[in-house]
């Protein structure tokens, strides 16, 4: 049954809902009442949708079942290994994720992109505003969900960042795929199996991103003083073997145990920064060492000047680096509470990480507020870190969605 009251709020209002029902009609209509309920079957604008592979066979008949609850809203989505909604995490079971939103002044414009569409990286930033039909002007906030094999989402974001440096840029890469089931991306009333999908909002609308990494860092910060490409040959006088060989010598034998399993290296990226926290380091792999010169090989282009600091990842780590990203956003923005959240968070979180349910989502609700939250396990998360948009692994990514301003009576 499609809602009956038209949309005539004016107040923007989200609802968020899971099912694990194994049958995907089901489903779909059980998570479908719970969000009209909570809206009081008011017509949404916007519709985010989640589905675990276990339903691939029915993922052409979504857009026909969601219809029939929603009306004309705009679609978007993508499917996953695991769904989020309603701060419930599901995971190794079929689950279906439907958030919804009212969204008064607020302007959504749906796109998909395939890679042939991308434009050029010497492309002016008018080429991708025809890709996504939005204007920097406009200053937009964008969700974006890509498929990791028909896509290059670092080319996509890094695009958009050119484009729109102002706005943010949230979202995932669809999971829980494989040759014989590839995945699904939805939009426009449609199943795509490639490409990217998202939506541009703009208007009375903010997103606010906190990144958390799942790391904690071990000795000091280090200026690079010799590097090529993704290989570091010296920090500061020392190369990185013997630095590494002196932390190991004074470390617990739990960390000891981590670096030689979990060994990662953060990233300043604010040049201008001289304080360093949670948030403030992009974290990649360590990719090896060279044993003859002390280099050592990471996961990204690290360039001379710049300071990098070692990290260290596992279940405590992350708890700690969650928990401190969001005590620096409510500390940062006391009289602000979003509206409602989406989170991003990578395949290898949830149980597999911390050995229980719903690990992340009750962290936020207890540090922010128990607002609707929702969103998938990711391939790969996209989220900012020092004002730059990146393609992440091992994090969860939240997008805290707010109004701009208050609204017109």
């Amino acid at each position: 049954m499609q809602p009956s009251i038209k949309n005539e709020t004016k107040v923007m209002r989200w609802a968020s809902a899971v099912s694990d029902a194994p049958s995907f009609t089901e489903a779909i209509n059980n998570a479908a009442e719970q969000v009209l309920d909570q809206l009081d079957d008011r017509v949404p604008d916007l519709v985010l949708v989640f589905v675990s592979f276990h339903h691939a066979p029915s993922f052409y008949s979504i857009n026909e079942l969601l219809r029939s609850h929603f009306g004309d809203a705009q679609i978007v989505g993508c499917s996953g290994a695991g769904v989020i909604g309603g701060a419930i995490e599901i995971e190794r079971r079929p689950g279906v994720s439907i958030t919804a939103a009212c969204l008064p002044e607020v302007q959504i414009t749906p796109f998909h992109v395939q890679q042939d569409d991308l434009p050029t990286p010497d492309s002016p930033p008018d080429a991708w505003e025809q890709l996504t039909g939005v204007s920097a002007d406009a200053d937009p906030s964008f969700l974006i969900f890509t498929d990791p094999f028909s896509l290059e989402t670092d080319r996509l974001i890094s695009g958009l960042d050119f484009a729109y440096p102002e706005g943010s840029k949230i979202g995932g890469l669809a999971s829980g795929g494989a040759q014989e089931t590839p995945h699904a991306l939805f939009i426009g009333g449609k199943t795509r199996r490639d490409g990217a999908v998202g939506v541009a909002l703009t208007g009375n609308i903010s997103i606010d991103t906190v990144v958390a990494q799942g790391c904690r860092p071990i000795g000091e910060p280090m200026v690079v003083t010799k590097s090529e490409r993704n290989v570091i040959q010296q920090l500061g006088t020392s190369t990185p073997l013997e630095i590494l060989r002196d932390l190991f010598s004074q470390g617990v034998e739990k960390d000891r145990w981590l670096m030689r399993r979990a060994l990662q290296v953060g990233i300043v990226m604010d040049r201008f920064a001289t304080e360093f926290g949670a948030g403030d380091f992009l974290i990649r792999n360590v990719m090896g060492m060279d044993e003859d010169t002390g280099s050592l090989i990471v996961g990204d282009v690290v360039q001379e000047g710049q300071i990098i600091q070692f990290h260290l990842r596992d279940a405590d780590a992350a708890r700690e680096d969650l928990m401190s990203v969001l005590d620096r956003y409510a500390q940062n923005n006391p009289d602000t509470r979003p509206e409602a959240a989406l989170m991003f968070s990578c395949v290898s979180r949830g149980q597999h990480l911390f050995r229980r349910p719903n690990h992340d989502t009750e962290i936020f609700s207890e540090m922010i507020a128990p607002v609707p939250l929702s969103g998938f396990f990711c391939n790969g998360e996209i989220g900012p870190v020092g004002g730059t948009t990146f393609l992440h692994g091992y994090t969860s990514s939240f997008g805290l969605v707010r109004s701009r301003y208050p609204l017109k009576s």
